[in-house]
């Protein structure tokens, strides 16, 4: 999987999303990539509030919020990371 700014979580089981994030963020972190759009959809907001949950506790998190409109609104959150 290339490393890029923009994470779609539609392929991945729920399950593997504390895993994916932490190895994913690393990767991101050496490339020198330090803001990553996370696209996980919109449905009933259960897999943006496990994101979310996730993302409090990673220390490698500095910010995140909701992506404005034209980066997917509610279906995405941005995130920054912090560097090394």
């Amino acid at each position: 999987m290339p490393i890029q700014d923009i994470l779609d979580l539609h392929t991945f089981r729920p399950k593997d999303l504390p895993d994916l994030l932490v190895d994913y963020f690393e990767a991101c972190i050496d490339e020198g990539i330090y803001f990553v759009r996370i696209i996980h959809g919109k449905g009933q907001g259960l897999l943006k509030k496990r994101v979310q949950e996730l993302l409090k506790k990673n220390s490698m998190v500095k910010t995140f919020q909701d992506a404005p409109p034209e980066a997917g609104g509610w279906g995405a959150t941005l995130v920054e990371l912090k560097s090394k």
